[in-house]
This record gives C-alpha cells, sequence and structure tokens, in this order.
C-alpha cells in the first residue's frame, strides 16, 4: 500500500498541465539537438537515452532491472517498467518509466522536464514554453578545447581551419549483430569491429583537430533511419564503417578487398548486394521507426539536397579509397554507389566504408589485429583531412566554430 504523501505525489504528477511536446530541444556549448518524443505505450512519452546523452556527454548501463544514467557526473536509476528513478537516496516517483525497446533505453519525458532541473538545478533549466532544456555550466573538456584555441591562428597544424565536425557510423550494433565474422577472433562480430573501428577512427580524428560525432559508443542499436541525422548543420561529413561478406559458393573466402560506397543507383549487381545486405538491419528496428511517410515537397527537398552532396560525396568516397590503400593489403575495389538507407537522412556529403571481407581470413586481421586496425583508421582521417582541406581550397569556405561537437 502506497504512503499517502507518496500516493498523492503520483497523483499530481499524473495530470500534467500541458500536453508533451512533439520534439525536446537541448541547449550545450556544443550546439542546439533537436530530440524527438515518442509515445510508450507502458512508460508514456518518452525520449531515447541515446540521443539525450550524447548531446549532454552522459553515459548508461543496463544492469537486470535497473537502468543506470550518468550525467553531469551523477549517477541516476531507474527501475524498468515501473514510474521511480533514484538519485542517491531513496526512490522517487515519476509520471512515466523508463523502458527498453529493441535494444535501446527510453527514459521518460518527465526526465527532463522535470528531474533534471529539479535534481541537478545548478546544471540545468527547462523552459516549458519553448521545450528548451539549457545546460547552465560549461563542461571541462569543452572549455578547454575554447581556452587552448582564444589567442591561436585559426589554422591547425595541418592547415585546416577550426571546427571541422564529423560523424562517424559504427554499423549494426545491440540485437544486430550484423556479419558473424566467419574469421574473425573470440567470437567478434561485425557490430564489434565497426565500433573498435569507429573509436579508433575518433581517436585519430582528434589528434588531427577535428571533431567527432559518434552515432554509438557502445553495443547498441541505432535505427538505420536515425543514424544520418546525427550530421547536421554543425556536422561536415558522414562516415558510416561496415564489414562486407560473401555469401557461401564455390572460392567466397577468396575475396577480398575494401570499396566505398555513396548514394545513388546502384550500377552493379553486386554494390546492389552489399546494399541490400546492408539494409536488411531493418528488420532489427521497432515497427513504425522509420517515421511518416514523405510527403511530395519533403521528396522534391531530398531529392535536391542529395544531388547537391552527390559530386561531394563521391570525392569524398575517391579519398578514402585512395588513402586506405596505403593501409590495407587486399585489393582495391574501388568507389562504388548503391541506395543505402544509412545515408538518405545526412544532410551533408556521405559515405559507407567496407573495410574488408569477414569471409576471408586475410581481410578479417586487417580489421581485427591492433596495429592493422590502427592504420586504417589513421587512413580514413587522414582521407577525411583530405577532403576537408581540397573543400577549403575549392570554396574558399570554412568554420570558426571552435566549440564544435566532441563526443
Amino acid at each position: 500500500m502506497l504512503l499517502p504523501g507518496l500516493f498523492a505525489l503520483l497523483t499530481a504528477a499524473a495530470t500534467p498541465a500541458t500536453p508533451a511536446p512533439m520534439a525536446i530541444l537541448v541547449s550545450t556549448a556544443k550546439g542546439d539537438v533537436r530530440l524527438p518524443v515518442r509515445v510508450d505505450p507502458l512508460g508514456g512519452p518518452a525520449v531515447a537515452a541515446p540521443a539525450l546523452l550524447l548531446a549532454l556527454g552522459g553515459r548508461s548501463t543496463i544492469d537486470g532491472s535497473w537502468a543506470r544514467v550518468e550525467i553531469a557526473h551523477q549517477p541516476i536509476r531507474f527501475l524498468l517498467g515501473a514510474p521511480y528513478y533514484a538519485l542517491g537516496g531513496d526512490p522517487k516517483p515519476m509520471v512515466g518509466s523508463a523502458t527498453v525497446r529493441r535494444d535501446t533505453l527510453y527514459l521518460p519525458l518527465q526526465f527532463i522536464t522535470s528531474v533534471l532541473p529539479t535534481e541537478l538545478k545548478t546544471v540545468f533549466r527547462y523552459e516549458a514554453e519553448s521545450a528548451r532544456l539549457t545546460e547552465l555550466i560549461r563542461r571541462p573538456e569543452l572549455e578547454l578545447a575554447r581556452v587552448t584555441a582564444k589567442g591561436k591562428s585559426d589554422r591547425l597544424p595541418n592547415g585546416l581551419k577550426r571546427g571541422h565536425v564529423v560523424t562517424i557510423d559504427p554499423g549494426h550494433g545491440g540485437v544486430d549483430p550484423g556479419n558473424p565474422g566467419l574469421y574473425f577472433p573470440r567470437r567478434l562480430k561485425e557490430k564489434d569491429v565497426t565500433l573498435r573501428m569507429g573509436i579508433l577512427v575518433r581517436e585519430e580524428l582528434l589528434k588531427r583537430g577535428v571533431g567527432v560525432i559518434m552515432t554509438r559508443t557502445t553495443d547498441t542499436l541505432i535505427d538505420l533511419r536515425h543514424r544520418g541525422g546525427y550530421c547536421t548543420d554543425r556536422c561536415d561529413l558522414f562516415v558510416s564503417l561496415h564489414v562486407n561478406s560473401m555469401p557461401a559458393r564455390a572460392g567466397y573466402k577468396n575475396v577480398r578487398g575494401f570499396e566505398t560506397y555513396f548514394l545513388a543507383e546502384a550500377k552493379t549487381e553486386d554494390a546492389a548486394r552489399v546494399a541490400k545486405m546492408e539494409n536488411d538491419a531493418v528488420r532489427f528496428e521497432q515497427p513504425g521507426s522509420e517515421g511518416e511517410s514523405s510527403g511530395g515537397l519533403e521528396f522534391i527537398l531530398k531529392d535536391l539536397q542529395l544531388n547537391e552532396h552527390l559530386r561531394e560525396s563521391g570525392r569524398l568516397a575517391e579519398l578514402v579509397q585512395s588513402y586506405a590503400a596505403e593501409a590495407h593489403s587486399g585489393p582495391d575495389k574501388g568507389v562504388k554507389q548503391a541506395g543505402f538507407a544509412v545515408l538518405v537522412t545526412a544532410r551533408r556529403p556521405a559515405v559507407l566504408f567496407e573495410m574488408g571481407f569477414s569471409t576471408n581470413p586475410a581481410d578479417a586481421a586487417v580489421m581485427t589485429e591492433p596495429r592493422s586496425q590502427r592504420n586504417l583508421a589513421g587512413a580514413v582521417a587522414d582521407a577525411v583531412v583530405a577532403y576537408l582541406l581540397e573543400y577549403e581550397r575549392r570554396t574558399g569556405s570554412g568554420t570558426d566554430n571552435t566549440q564544435a561537437g566532441v563526443r
């Protein structure tokens, strides 16, 4: 039986004054991020935890019936499926509950609108009128970047203007293992290899002064059509990392090499096969997660966007292939094009890099041995820098956003 005080809190919380917004705007020193609000049949209005924590520099873990979220160095626990949270004391009531759907943690909307600005009132402020959560303090790592850049040239030692940001997308994750990895050691799967390579590429880009947004940094599932959305107006490029494989047939274990794709109609049967294999990941996603169907205007705008970035995506793919050839022992299979769902929603030039074949032992070694992993990651980072330098020279443009997002 609930105590009278607790019952009163739950009753009052269960009658919100205003309907839930369709999206929440999160404002931090990195910029603004718009997070869609989804209505969970069990937990009520909720926001995907990976996107929220990406914006706030937090992290999460799930242990049995509990989810643990750390934001601003404060651990907050949620009892999954129950309207309670705990921060350093006894559980407190909420309207909704934290839930896990398709391997993705969702946090109740009230966590953003009420819990954070109440429990961490010196860190966050929420404005109901604009549905905006504002981070009030600077994070140490962003402040350090700002102070370091102050008074220096707007050019990095490699010649790039400061503030470039690239989105790195390690393919698959969570319940979607990707390719099983016929020759990967320690029962690794594609999702494990792409995550490790993604983290290494991030490290190499940061060394070169390029900010990085990761679509995932843990073994979690991000819907295909949501990944490109991480590359917004403050992002320069989108690079998705994947592992190729061949279906079992005569000589299939001998096929090896690396190839880079950009979004366009497939010109070969093999390119169509690879796109079909990667797009098949949609079967792991929550029904309806693809969003609303496109209307005529949205289709036209998307078509114009793809045409705008088609040439730039092709050039980026050429550079990735060229630099990877210096680090990869396999054959250069060239630049190709196909209809990859993960590239459709990126607002900037976007490529998908197939790093090798899991069905070939030599390629598997390139993608899993520490030294060759680092070399390949460095090659991808060098290709990104080369493209950005080339683009700046061609257009005379650059960016002065010294508070670019880094995660």
